[in-house]
């Protein structure tokens, strides 16, 4: 299987563009499907203090074996530890469970505009990865008011900005905000999390049988030419293997095109909660 490329982020390191993502991996099954994606041969893992599994992602590394360096582990500070010297010890807590000395992403999960926080936990990021604590700092469902404030107070763009994104929801505006920054933009919900007929879409349903694909290969496929890092969750191995085989081809100018039509107008595709209502 063709090696994961890996993506250039604005402070120097690199990400590797297709990870694995434990959200709603229940924390039982978390080491297992972890080892499992090691195994097949992811290196990058996303997972968040909310997730309630970084016990069992930490487990997974620790058994694997695998040299810390050629691992990728992205964590998140939850909604109620912005405040003071809370994403400090949030950190703290996060790598003791991931058994680990530095994470190599850490994000703030949702600003949480109603409480007002989010720039002070902004700052709080830049101290910890000066501190070493993470090697690079991003944010995560963060919308261009938001983006554009934490900037102006710091002076500091951040690595990434993890948002819903999938055909129905390209959300533009962000993407466009990001591209002239050079801050990367990660994919979650890729597949729209299965609550529309993404599959069934004639344009997605025509490039995976061109490729000789799923449906699925032929979305990923999608993201990862738009230049976004993305990783779809599965507890099952040979979903893992084939979200991980999407190197082997390219989609045509014409099939990007038909795909990004999906798009619903006025942010009718959103299949998750707005970023202003999360506080």
């Amino acid at each position: 299987m063709p090696e994961t490329p890996t993506v250039k982020l604005n402070d120097g390191h690199h990400i590797p563009q297709l990870g694995y993502g434990v959200f709603k991996v229940p924390a039982e099954d978390t080491q297992r499907a972890v080892s499992e994606a090691l195994e097949v041969g992811y290196r990058h893992i996303d997972t968040a203090a909310i997730y309630g599994n970084e016990e069992g992602v930490g487990a997974a590394i620790a058994a694997s074996g695998l040299p810390r360096d050629e691992l990728f582990i992205t964590t998140k500070l939850w909604n109620d530890r912005h405040d003071g010297d809370e994403p400090r010890a949030a950190i703290a807590e996060s790598l003791q469970k991931l058994g680990l000395e530095q994470v190599d992403l850490y994000l703030v999960h949702w600003p949480t505009p109603a409480r007002d926080n989010y720039v002070h936990a902004w700052a709080q990021l830049v101290e910890l990865r000066d501190a070493g604590l993470t090697r690079s700092i991003g944010v995560s469902n963060h919308l261009v008011p938001h983006l554009e404030r934490i900037v102006a107070a710091t002076g500091v763009a951040p690595a990434v900005n993890q948002i819903e994104l999938h055909p129905a929801y390209q959300q533009r505006d962000i993407t466009e905000w990001a591209a002239e920054r050079d801050v990367r933009i990660e994919s979650w919900g890729p597949l729209g999390q299965g609550k529309y007929d993404l599959f069934g879409a004639e344009p997605v349903a025509a490039a995976a049988e061109a490729h000789g694909k799923t449906p699925a290969q032929a979305v990923l496929r999608w993201h990862l030419q738009k230049g976004f890092i993305v990783f779809p969750k599965s507890v099952r191995r040979e979903r893992l293997e084939e979200n991980l085989d999407v190197f082997d081809f390219e989609l045509t100018d014409d099939e990007m095109a038909a795909i990004d039509a999906l798009e619903q107008p006025g942010g009718a595709g959103r299949v998750s909660a707005h970023p202003d209502e999360v506080n």
